[in-house]
């Protein structure tokens, strides 16, 4: 295997000029019907509170390789898939990760990770004290549930057909198509 090089890399926070590329990376990586212009307004109107944002987007020139949405404590719902009673810290003080893409070309840089951390700060100058996720299982060699663990995530509970109903509302899955019944691992990463 080559050696990566070095490459220079710009993170910043994640602003309404960065959706349409987002919306493009985002159908690459996760599949058609993921993401659109309105969800991705709404999925960063939930990661702004207290003047801080808690999105980030990364480029490598002019090309967005990666992004991380994160929804500010108390700005998302929990739903069904969610296991609060194991949290071990009230719900209201959980952040939640809602999603973390890297352009496959760009994968092995440390951008997941680095993307991770800025939005844990971010969340935690809002007021969290933890953060949840739903992993998606089948990523190549489980490698979305490695790199959470490997950032201090912590299992909660495992969800088959997690993302099943999104197949059926027009989410077309890069495994399933639009018949998803990929599993999805509920962890939590506690930020003290």
């Amino acid at each position: 295997m080559a050696k990566k090089m070095n490459i220079a890399l710009n993170y910043k926070e994640l602003t309404p000029d960065d959706f349409k590329k987002i919306i493009i990376l985002g159908t690459q990586v996760h599949g058609e019907g993921y993401l659109d212009a309105e969800n991705i307004k709404q999925w960063h109107l939930k990661g702004l509170h207290l003047g801080i944002n808690a999105g980030y987007v990364v480029y490598h020139q002019e090309k967005l390789v990666g992004f991380r949405i994160t929804y500010s404590a108390s700005q998302w719902d929990i739903d069904q898939w969610c296991t609060p009673n194991l949290w071990s810290i009230e719900s209201n003080k959980v952040c939640y990760f809602k999603c973390n893409t890297v352009d496959e070309t760009y994968r092995g840089y440390g951008i997941g990770g680095k993307l991770l951390q800025l939005s844990i700060e971010a969340a935690k100058k809002q007021g969290a004290l933890a953060g949840v996720s739903h992993l998606w299982k089948q990523s190549p060699n489980n490698s979305a549930v490695r790199y959470f663990s490997k950032c201090g995530g912590k299992l909660i509970k495992e969800h088959p057909d997690k993302w099943y109903e999104d197949s059926l509302n027009g989410y077309g899955c890069t495994l399933c198509g639009f018949n998803c019944h990929c599993e999805a691992a509920e962890m939590i990463i506690h930020f003290s």
